[in-house]
Protein backbone atom coordinates (compact mmCIF):
# COMPACT_ATOMS: atom_id res chain seq x y z
CA UNK A 1 0.00 0.00 0.00
CA UNK A 2 1.22 3.77 -0.93
CA UNK A 3 1.09 6.17 1.63
CA UNK A 4 1.11 9.91 0.93
CA UNK A 5 1.87 12.24 3.58
CA UNK A 6 0.64 16.05 3.08
CA UNK A 7 2.25 19.53 4.39
CA UNK A 8 1.73 22.58 3.85
CA UNK A 9 5.40 23.69 3.12
CA UNK A 10 8.64 22.91 4.38
CA UNK A 11 10.79 25.44 6.93
CA UNK A 12 12.31 24.33 10.04
CA UNK A 13 9.72 24.34 12.08
CA UNK A 14 7.16 21.84 13.78
CA UNK A 15 4.91 20.65 11.57
CA UNK A 16 7.09 20.15 8.41
CA UNK A 17 9.76 18.36 10.33
CA UNK A 18 7.17 16.29 12.18
CA UNK A 19 5.47 15.51 9.00
CA UNK A 20 8.82 14.58 7.37
CA UNK A 21 9.96 12.26 10.39
CA UNK A 22 6.03 10.45 10.02
CA UNK A 23 7.01 9.78 5.92
CA UNK A 24 10.56 8.38 7.15
CA UNK A 25 9.06 6.37 9.74
CA UNK A 26 6.25 4.72 7.45
CA UNK A 27 8.98 4.19 4.81
CA UNK A 28 10.99 2.26 7.29
CA UNK A 29 7.81 0.39 8.19
CA UNK A 30 8.26 -0.77 4.62
CA UNK A 31 5.12 1.33 2.93
CA UNK A 32 5.50 2.94 -0.31
CA UNK A 33 5.20 6.56 0.72
CA UNK A 34 5.20 9.68 -1.23
CA UNK A 35 5.56 13.35 0.51
CA UNK A 36 3.38 16.12 -0.71
CA UNK A 37 4.54 19.73 0.49
CA UNK A 38 2.66 22.74 -0.41
CA UNK A 39 5.98 24.87 -0.99
CA UNK A 40 9.65 25.01 -0.44
CA UNK A 41 10.60 28.46 0.38
CA UNK A 42 14.34 29.87 0.20
CA UNK A 43 16.83 29.35 1.53
CA UNK A 44 15.15 25.75 2.75
CA UNK A 45 15.37 22.93 0.95
CA UNK A 46 13.96 18.98 1.97
CA UNK A 47 16.68 16.83 3.08
CA UNK A 48 17.06 13.37 0.46
CA UNK A 49 15.60 10.30 2.17
CA UNK A 50 16.34 7.31 0.09
CA UNK A 51 13.21 5.62 -1.32
CA UNK A 52 11.16 8.70 0.01
CA UNK A 53 9.22 10.31 -3.20
CA UNK A 54 8.84 13.93 -3.14
CA UNK A 55 6.04 16.13 -4.64
CA UNK A 56 6.31 19.86 -4.36
CA UNK A 57 3.49 21.93 -5.79
CA UNK A 58 5.22 24.87 -5.53
CA UNK A 59 1.73 26.83 -3.68
CA UNK A 60 2.73 29.09 -0.79
CA UNK A 61 -0.82 29.08 0.69
CA UNK A 62 -2.49 25.90 1.84
CA UNK A 63 -5.67 27.17 -0.23
CA UNK A 64 -4.02 27.31 -3.65
CA UNK A 65 -3.23 23.91 -3.31
CA UNK A 66 -7.16 22.60 -3.50
CA UNK A 67 -7.34 22.14 -7.57
CA UNK A 68 -4.04 20.21 -7.29
CA UNK A 69 -5.26 17.92 -4.53
CA UNK A 70 -8.19 17.59 -6.48
CA UNK A 71 -6.55 16.44 -9.31
CA UNK A 72 -4.20 14.37 -7.01
CA UNK A 73 -7.43 12.38 -5.67
CA UNK A 74 -8.98 11.64 -9.13
CA UNK A 75 -5.29 10.83 -10.69
CA UNK A 76 -3.59 8.63 -8.12
CA UNK A 77 -6.63 7.54 -6.54
CA UNK A 78 -5.07 7.25 -2.65
CA UNK A 79 -5.62 4.72 -0.60
CA UNK A 80 -4.41 6.59 2.85
CA UNK A 81 -3.51 10.02 3.23
CA UNK A 82 -1.71 11.88 6.04
CA UNK A 83 -1.97 15.51 6.62
CA UNK A 84 -1.51 17.90 9.20
CA UNK A 85 -2.88 21.37 10.05
CA UNK A 86 -6.45 23.07 10.18
CA UNK A 87 -5.78 25.22 7.43
CA UNK A 88 -4.67 21.96 5.04
CA UNK A 89 -6.74 19.93 6.25
CA UNK A 90 -10.06 21.55 5.42
CA UNK A 91 -8.53 21.98 2.08
CA UNK A 92 -7.47 18.33 1.50
CA UNK A 93 -10.96 17.11 3.18
CA UNK A 94 -12.43 19.12 0.50
CA UNK A 95 -10.56 17.97 -2.68
CA UNK A 96 -11.39 14.81 -1.42
CA UNK A 97 -15.27 15.25 -1.02
CA UNK A 98 -15.20 16.96 -4.21
CA UNK A 99 -13.24 14.36 -6.48
CA UNK A 100 -15.41 11.85 -4.52
CA UNK A 101 -12.40 10.26 -3.37
CA UNK A 102 -12.74 7.08 -1.09
CA UNK A 103 -9.14 7.44 0.47
CA UNK A 104 -8.78 7.14 4.23
CA UNK A 105 -8.18 10.05 5.07
CA UNK A 106 -6.42 11.01 9.16
CA UNK A 107 -5.66 14.64 9.97
CA UNK A 108 -4.26 15.90 12.54
CA UNK A 109 -4.07 19.62 14.63
CA UNK A 110 -1.28 21.12 15.58
CA UNK A 111 -1.54 24.24 17.37
CA UNK A 112 -4.82 25.27 19.99
CA UNK A 113 -8.19 26.08 18.23
CA UNK A 114 -8.52 29.22 19.83
CA UNK A 115 -6.05 30.36 17.63
CA UNK A 116 -6.91 28.41 15.05
CA UNK A 117 -10.75 29.75 14.52
CA UNK A 118 -13.30 32.67 16.18
CA UNK A 119 -16.48 33.59 16.70
CA UNK A 120 -16.32 36.77 15.03
CA UNK A 121 -18.41 36.84 11.96
CA UNK A 122 -17.18 37.11 8.65
CA UNK A 123 -13.95 37.20 9.43
CA UNK A 124 -11.51 34.97 7.98
CA UNK A 125 -11.23 32.38 11.22
CA UNK A 126 -14.74 32.62 11.31
CA UNK A 127 -15.32 31.62 7.85
CA UNK A 128 -12.08 28.91 8.61
CA UNK A 129 -14.33 27.48 11.54
CA UNK A 130 -17.79 27.50 9.29
CA UNK A 131 -15.72 25.29 6.72
CA UNK A 132 -13.99 23.46 8.92
CA UNK A 133 -17.60 22.15 10.74
CA UNK A 134 -18.71 20.63 7.58
CA UNK A 135 -15.32 18.92 5.82
CA UNK A 136 -13.98 17.34 9.69
CA UNK A 137 -16.92 15.04 9.42
CA UNK A 138 -15.24 13.63 5.77
CA UNK A 139 -12.26 13.00 8.03
CA UNK A 140 -11.46 9.02 9.34
CA UNK A 141 -9.83 10.16 11.93
CA UNK A 142 -9.08 13.84 13.52
CA UNK A 143 -6.25 13.46 16.02
CA UNK A 144 -4.30 16.23 18.38
CA UNK A 145 -0.50 16.48 19.49
CA UNK A 146 -1.62 16.44 22.91
CA UNK A 147 -4.50 15.84 25.18
CA UNK A 148 -4.80 18.92 26.35
CA UNK A 149 -5.41 20.05 22.72
CA UNK A 150 -8.17 17.65 22.33
CA UNK A 151 -10.02 18.81 25.30
CA UNK A 152 -10.23 22.14 23.44
CA UNK A 153 -11.01 20.83 20.13
CA UNK A 154 -13.99 18.58 21.32
CA UNK A 155 -15.10 22.15 23.49
CA UNK A 156 -15.57 23.56 19.76
CA UNK A 157 -16.49 21.08 17.62
CA UNK A 158 -18.89 18.92 19.94
CA UNK A 159 -20.03 16.58 16.96
CA UNK A 160 -17.00 15.58 16.59
CA UNK A 161 -14.25 12.94 18.57
CA UNK A 162 -11.22 13.96 18.28
CA UNK A 163 -7.91 11.83 19.66
CA UNK A 164 -4.19 12.19 20.50
CA UNK A 165 -1.70 11.18 18.87
CA UNK A 166 1.96 12.40 19.13
CA UNK A 167 4.56 13.05 16.42
CA UNK A 168 7.24 10.86 15.94
CA UNK A 169 10.06 12.43 17.50
CA UNK A 170 12.48 9.66 18.32
CA UNK A 171 14.36 8.01 15.37
CA UNK A 172 16.95 6.51 13.89
CA UNK A 173 18.34 9.49 11.89
CA UNK A 174 17.11 11.54 14.70
CA UNK A 175 19.38 9.68 17.02
CA UNK A 176 22.44 10.07 14.60
CA UNK A 177 21.98 13.41 13.67
CA UNK A 178 22.84 14.20 17.76
CA UNK A 179 25.76 12.71 17.25
CA UNK A 180 26.95 15.03 14.85
CA UNK A 181 29.38 18.35 15.35
CA UNK A 182 27.93 21.59 16.20
CA UNK A 183 29.57 24.68 15.44
CA UNK A 184 30.21 27.37 18.14
CA UNK A 185 32.47 29.04 19.91
CA UNK A 186 30.54 28.30 23.38
CA UNK A 187 30.15 24.14 22.97
CA UNK A 188 33.95 23.26 23.16
CA UNK A 189 34.44 24.20 26.90
CA UNK A 190 33.23 21.15 29.34
CA UNK A 191 33.45 23.06 32.49
CA UNK A 192 31.03 25.74 30.59
CA UNK A 193 26.79 25.69 31.43
CA UNK A 194 25.00 26.05 27.92
CA UNK A 195 21.46 26.96 28.15
CA UNK A 196 19.83 26.60 24.90
CA UNK A 197 16.33 27.88 23.09
CA UNK A 198 14.94 27.28 19.95
CA UNK A 199 12.16 28.12 17.83
CA UNK A 200 11.20 31.39 15.61
CA UNK A 201 11.61 34.63 16.66
CA UNK A 202 8.49 35.91 17.71
CA UNK A 203 6.44 37.15 20.39
CA UNK A 204 4.99 34.04 21.25
CA UNK A 205 7.70 32.08 22.06
CA UNK A 206 8.53 34.47 25.09
CA UNK A 207 12.62 35.14 24.28
CA UNK A 208 12.16 38.53 25.23
CA UNK A 209 11.04 37.20 29.02
CA UNK A 210 13.89 34.40 29.07
CA UNK A 211 16.78 36.68 27.99
CA UNK A 212 15.24 39.37 30.70
CA UNK A 213 15.52 36.89 33.53
CA UNK A 214 19.36 36.01 32.59
CA UNK A 215 20.88 38.74 35.01
CA UNK A 216 19.38 36.64 37.86
CA UNK A 217 20.28 33.68 36.68
CA UNK A 218 23.97 35.46 36.17
CA UNK A 219 24.06 36.32 39.94
CA UNK A 220 24.59 32.65 41.02
CA UNK A 221 25.82 30.85 37.83
CA UNK A 222 28.08 31.10 34.89
CA UNK A 223 26.07 30.29 32.19
CA UNK A 224 25.83 31.03 28.32
CA UNK A 225 22.51 30.98 26.69
CA UNK A 226 22.36 30.33 22.79
CA UNK A 227 18.94 30.82 21.18
CA UNK A 228 18.72 28.69 17.77
CA UNK A 229 16.20 30.46 15.43
CA UNK A 230 15.26 33.37 13.07
CA UNK A 231 12.24 35.81 12.84
CA UNK A 232 10.83 38.99 12.84
CA UNK A 233 12.09 40.14 16.79
CA UNK A 234 15.86 39.32 15.78
CA UNK A 235 16.68 42.93 16.13
CA UNK A 236 14.23 43.83 19.00
CA UNK A 237 15.97 40.77 20.70
CA UNK A 238 19.45 41.66 19.67
CA UNK A 239 18.67 45.44 21.33
CA UNK A 240 17.29 43.79 24.60
CA UNK A 241 20.85 42.08 24.88
CA UNK A 242 22.51 45.00 24.25
CA UNK A 243 20.49 47.20 26.84
CA UNK A 244 21.20 44.48 29.33
CA UNK A 245 24.67 44.07 28.76
CA UNK A 246 24.56 40.41 27.91
CA UNK A 247 26.39 40.43 24.28
CA UNK A 248 28.57 37.42 26.33
CA UNK A 249 26.34 35.58 27.84
CA UNK A 250 23.54 35.23 25.45
CA UNK A 251 23.85 34.37 21.76
CA UNK A 252 21.16 34.12 18.47
CA UNK A 253 23.31 32.59 15.55
CA UNK A 254 20.16 32.58 13.87
CA UNK A 255 19.07 29.24 11.88
CA UNK A 256 20.81 26.05 12.01
CA UNK A 257 20.99 23.12 9.75
CA UNK A 258 20.68 20.38 12.57
CA UNK A 259 19.41 21.91 16.28
CA UNK A 260 19.63 18.11 17.37
CA UNK A 261 23.85 18.51 17.69
CA UNK A 262 23.20 21.72 19.65
CA UNK A 263 20.90 20.37 22.09
CA UNK A 264 23.56 17.10 22.56
CA UNK A 265 26.15 19.66 23.70
CA UNK A 266 23.81 21.55 25.91
CA UNK A 267 22.94 21.28 29.98
CA UNK A 268 19.58 22.74 29.57
CA UNK A 269 16.63 23.54 27.08
CA UNK A 270 14.71 26.43 27.97
CA UNK A 271 11.19 26.90 26.57
CA UNK A 272 9.40 30.32 27.27
CA UNK A 273 6.56 29.72 25.22
CA UNK A 274 3.45 31.49 25.97
CA UNK A 275 1.71 28.71 23.92
CA UNK A 276 2.50 25.68 22.14
CA UNK A 277 0.35 22.54 20.28
CA UNK A 278 3.05 20.35 21.48
CA UNK A 279 6.32 21.63 21.49
CA UNK A 280 8.52 19.40 19.64
CA UNK A 281 11.43 21.10 20.20
CA UNK A 282 11.35 20.50 23.77
CA UNK A 283 10.50 16.62 23.23
CA UNK A 284 13.94 16.67 20.85
CA UNK A 285 16.02 18.21 23.26
CA UNK A 286 15.12 15.56 26.08
CA UNK A 287 15.59 12.95 23.81
CA UNK A 288 19.28 14.49 23.51
CA UNK A 289 20.01 14.52 26.82
CA UNK A 290 18.98 17.96 28.46
CA UNK A 291 17.18 19.24 31.20
CA UNK A 292 13.89 20.82 30.61
CA UNK A 293 13.42 23.99 31.96
CA UNK A 294 9.97 25.16 30.16
CA UNK A 295 6.49 27.19 30.71
CA UNK A 296 3.46 25.78 32.05
CA UNK A 297 1.63 27.86 28.92
CA UNK A 298 -1.24 25.79 26.78
CA UNK A 299 -1.03 23.54 26.09
CA UNK A 300 2.01 20.26 25.78
CA UNK A 301 4.92 21.51 28.85
CA UNK A 302 2.90 20.29 31.51
CA UNK A 303 1.70 16.98 29.38
CA UNK A 304 5.33 16.38 28.43
CA UNK A 305 6.89 16.82 31.66
CA UNK A 306 4.38 14.82 33.86
CA UNK A 307 3.11 18.20 36.24
CA UNK A 308 7.36 18.49 36.87
CA UNK A 309 8.14 14.39 36.96
CA UNK A 310 10.60 14.65 33.97
CA UNK A 311 10.95 18.45 33.99
CA UNK A 312 11.13 21.99 35.83
CA UNK A 313 7.51 23.70 35.24
CA UNK A 314 7.51 27.60 35.71
CA UNK A 315 4.09 29.95 34.80
CA UNK A 316 4.47 32.06 32.43
CA UNK A 317 6.32 35.07 31.56
CA UNK A 318 7.55 34.91 35.35
CA UNK A 319 11.28 35.55 35.24
CA UNK A 320 11.61 35.27 38.56
CA UNK A 321 10.48 32.26 38.24
CA UNK A 322 12.35 31.44 35.41
CA UNK A 323 15.85 32.35 37.23
CA UNK A 324 14.95 30.34 39.91
CA UNK A 325 14.11 27.24 37.97
CA UNK A 326 17.32 26.91 35.35
CA UNK A 327 19.52 27.21 38.58
CA UNK A 328 17.83 24.64 40.36
CA UNK A 329 18.56 22.66 37.01
CA UNK A 330 21.82 23.09 36.73
CA UNK A 331 22.01 21.96 40.65
CA UNK A 332 19.88 18.97 39.72
CA UNK A 333 19.72 17.67 36.59
CA UNK A 334 16.76 14.97 35.43
CA UNK A 335 18.39 11.70 34.98
CA UNK A 336 18.97 10.03 31.85
CA UNK A 337 16.82 7.04 32.49
CA UNK A 338 13.85 9.50 33.39
CA UNK A 339 14.39 11.92 30.19
CA UNK A 340 13.94 8.47 27.93
CA UNK A 341 11.10 7.54 29.69
CA UNK A 342 9.65 10.62 29.05
CA UNK A 343 10.71 10.58 25.41
CA UNK A 344 9.21 6.70 24.69
CA UNK A 345 5.82 7.62 23.77
CA UNK A 346 6.95 9.86 20.86
CA UNK A 347 8.99 7.03 19.55
CA UNK A 348 8.73 5.30 16.08
CA UNK A 349 6.51 2.32 16.65
CA UNK A 350 4.55 3.66 19.46
CA UNK A 351 3.24 6.63 17.15
CA UNK A 352 3.10 4.58 13.66
CA UNK A 353 0.77 2.16 15.95
CA UNK A 354 -1.48 4.76 16.78
CA UNK A 355 -2.34 5.96 13.76
CA UNK A 356 -2.87 3.01 12.03
CA UNK A 357 -5.23 1.41 15.28
CA UNK A 358 -6.96 4.70 14.84
CA UNK A 359 -7.53 3.85 11.39
CA UNK A 360 -8.43 -0.18 11.62
CA UNK A 361 -5.53 -0.89 10.22
CA UNK A 362 -3.19 -2.50 12.70
CA UNK A 363 -3.39 -5.56 10.71
CA UNK A 364 -1.16 -3.22 7.69
CA UNK A 365 1.61 -3.06 9.79
CA UNK A 366 2.24 -6.88 10.13
CA UNK A 367 2.43 -7.59 6.29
Amino acid sequence: MKIYVITPNYTIAGVPLAQLRFARALLNKGFQVELIVGNVPEPYQIPYVEGLEITVLDKGHARKMLFPLMKFFKLKKPKLVFSAEDHLNVIVLLAAMISRSDAKISCSSRVTPFDTYSDKFFSKRWFLKQAAKIVFPRADVLSCVSIDMVTQYNSIFKNLNHIPIYNVIKDDLSIERMQEDASHKWLNNPDQNILIAAGRLAPWKGFDSLIKAMPDVLNKKNVKLIILGDGPMKDELDDLIKKLNLQNTVDLPGYVNNPLSFYAKADIFVLSSLVEGLPNVLVEAMMCGCTPVATNCPTGPMEVLHGGKYGYLVPVNNQKAMSEAIVEALDNPIPKYLLDEAVEPFTVDNVVEQHFSALNLKKELSK
